[in-house]
């Protein structure tokens, strides 16, 4: 019982410190690594999701992203633009890609057909929290009386495949840990599922 406490909170430290080190820019640049919060939610609800104290761990994520929106738009100048009334349904989006990432949970393995399916809920999920978020966005930002649903569309969809990109690369990544684990303690590929 100890190890998987130990785990789990190894886990979620990571997740938080990803998070917290990432989001300060949605794209990346020469200096800073794209924001990770799509991946770091997902992977939240793959490793932690059904662990003892999971929805706190949600709620620690929520808080903290937006602790890190906080900081960045009042002491890094990052632009506050985007905090509108539609700020609250990030907790939507966020959520969608946790639970998607609890759901595939159970049927992630190391195996090539575990990595596949993991590639297909990533992508779901990721294309999910997109729409929330913009569809959000659009209806309460109040900043798109005039456009039309199909402007909107066609302005947001060139962000969509490096937000989904984005959270693939460093899903992969986890994952590339994960197996590392897994070689460096010899267990198997069933020992290694999702917590």
């Amino acid at each position: 019982m100890k190890v998987l406490q130990n785990k789990t909170l190894w886990i979620a430290t990571a997740l938080v410190a990803l998070m917290a080190m990432t989001r300060f820019n949605h794209f990346g640049s020469s200096v800073a690594l794209p924001d990770a919060s799509y991946a770091v939610f997902f992977l939240g609800g793959l490793f932690l999701g059904r662990v003892r104290g999971a929805l706190a761990i949600l709620a620690v994520l929520l808080v903290g992203a937006a602790m890190v929106d906080y900081y960045a738009i009042n002491f890094a100048g990052v632009s506050g633009w985007c905090v509108t009334q539609a700020y609250g349904f990030l907790v939507f989006a966020y959520s969608a890609l946790w639970y998607v990432g609890r759901w595939y949970a159970p049927r992630h393995d190391l195996s090539g057909k575990g990595m596949l399916g993991l590639f297909a809920a990533a992508v779901a999920a990721g294309s999910l929290a997109f729409v929330i978020a913009n569809v959000s966005f659009y209806l309460l930002a109040g900043y798109f009386g005039s456009m039309s649903v199909a402007d909107f569309t066609a302005s947001v969809a060139q962000y969509y495949g490096s937000y989904v990109t984005v959270a693939v690369i460093y899903i992969g990544c986890a994952v590339v840990v994960q197996m590392l684990h897994a070689m460096l303690t010899g267990k198997t590929q069933r020992d290694s599922r999702a917590v």
